[in-house]
């Protein structure tokens, strides 16, 4: 290590280092798997259609717990991909929001829910003959 790289501050030493997710102790596996997991998916997607507060959310996602929809939000928040906005009311009211990351992760995300969506007699097809092919072997 040269010592111009041990005088860095670690913001300067974080802006110089890469993301390399097939690397095992990238930190943007975790980031990856938080955007990717079944309910970081579908909580961007469902705010790329707008802002929501947390229960019109929970059932715009329907199946979700309020545990892990709370889990995934606060997780989305952290990479700041998202905004918890607190309204002021009586009761108080929270709103979540994308940020322009956010926006852009989850236009990429909705256009692979729509292909994904788009191709389902495929898939479907496929998932008979494999059970087709299953059954016959045993």
């Amino acid at each position: 290590m040269s010592m111009s790289e041990l005088e860095q501050t670690p913001r300067e030493a974080a802006d110089n280092l890469e993301a390399d997710v097939f690397a095992r102790g990238c930190t943007s596996r975790e980031t990856l798997q938080t955007v990717t997991g079944r309910w970081g998916v579908l909580a961007l997607a469902a705010l790329a259609e707008g802002n929501y507060r947390f229960s019109a959310l929970r059932r715009r996602v329907d199946g979700v717990s309020e545990r892990m929809l709370s889990q995934t939000l606060q997780a989305l928040e952290r990479d700041g991909l998202v905004v918890r906005d607190v309204l002021e009311a009586i009761p108080p009211k929270v709103e979540y929001s994308l940020t322009p990351l956010g926006a852009e992760i989850a236009g990429r995300l909705v256009g692979l829910i729509e292909l994904v969506e788009s191709r389902m007699p495929e898939v479907w097809a496929a998932q008979q003959k494999y059970a087709e092919r299953r059954t016959d072997q045993n």
